[in-house]
C-alpha cells in the first residue's frame, strides 16, 4: 500500500514563483498541490476549505505578514504545517514566525533538494522544525509579543466571531445578552481600528491564539 502524498498550497504574491513551486512539487509523485494563493485572504480560505499538510507561504505577503497568517491558519487549519519561505535572513522574524507556530523557514535560495527534504521531514515528524538560515539568526532571542488591548471577555467574543458563531451564538455561548455582545464588538472595532468583523479576527489573531475562548 502506497503512502498518501502530502497536500499542500503554496501562497506567494509573485505569480512566477508561485506557479514555479507549484509544477516543481507535481514532478514528485509524493506531493499533491491542492490549492495555491497570491495572498493572505485567499490563503486563508484555500486552507480553510482544504486543510493541507504542508503550507508554503511567502513571508513577505501584500495584505498581513506571515505571522497573521500562521495565527489564523491555526484557528482554521490547526493540522497544517506552515514553511515559510523567505528572502531574508531576519533573525527576529525567524524566531517571531516559529514562535507563532512556524515548522520551518527556508530563504529562496535553498535548492529543490533542500525545500523536499524539508517539506518530507515537516510532514512525517511531529516535532522537528527546519530553518535554513545563518547561525547568528539561531541565537537571536525572540521578541517579546506585543500586549493585547482587550480585555478577556472581549478576546473570548472574537475568538468565537473567527470561529464563524454569530452574536446570537456567542451570547448563547458566554451566557450573555446579544446587546452585550454588540457592545463587546463595537469596543473591540474602536480598540483595533477594525472595520469588519473579519478585519478584527485579523488583527488580533495573536491574542485568539494565546487565549481561547471558553469561559462560562
Amino acid at each position: 500500500m502506497t503512502n498518501p502524498r502530502i497536500r499542500t498550497v503554496v501562497v506567494d504574491d509573485h505569480t512566477l514563483f508561485r506557479q514555479a513551486l507549484c509544477d516543481l512539487l507535481r514532478t514528485d509523485e509524493q506531493f499533491e498541490v491542492v490549492g495555491d494563493a497570491r495572498n493572505a485572504a485567499e490563503a486563508i480560505a484555500v486552507c480553510e476549505r482544504t486543510r493541507p499538510d504542508i503550507l508554503l507561504l511567502d513571508a513577505n505577503l501584500p495584505d498581513a505578514s506571515a505571522g497573521a497568517v500562521i495565527d489564523r491558519i491555526r484557528i482554521c487549519s490547526p493540522t497544517s504545517r506552515p514553511i515559510v519561505v523567505s528572502m531574508f535572513d531576519n533573525p527576529d522574524l525567524v524566531a517571531d514566525l516559529v514562535a507563532r507556530g512556524a515548522r520551518g523557514y527556508l530563504l529562496k535560495t535553498a535548492t529543490r533538494e533542500e525545500l523536499i527534504t524539508a517539506m518530507r521531514t515537516v510532514h512525517t515528524d511531529d516535532e522537528r522544525i527546519v530553518l535554513s538560515v545563518s547561525p547568528s539568526t539561531l541565537t537571536a532571542p525572540a521578541p517579546a509579543p506585543p500586549p493585547s488591548p482587550l480585555t478577556d471577555r472581549e478576546t473570548e467574543v472574537l475568538t468565537l466571531v473567527a470561529a464563524a458563531l454569530s452574536n446570537r451564538q456567542i451570547a448563547t455561548r458566554l451566557g450573555l445578552t446579544e446587546g452585550t455582545v454588540k457592545r463587546h464588538l463595537s469596543n473591540i472595532f474602536g480598540k483595533l481600528g477594525a472595520t469588519s468583523r473579519m478585519d478584527a479576527v485579523n488583527r488580533a489573531a495573536p491574542q485568539l491564539v494565546r487565549k481561547p475562548a471558553g469561559r462560562a
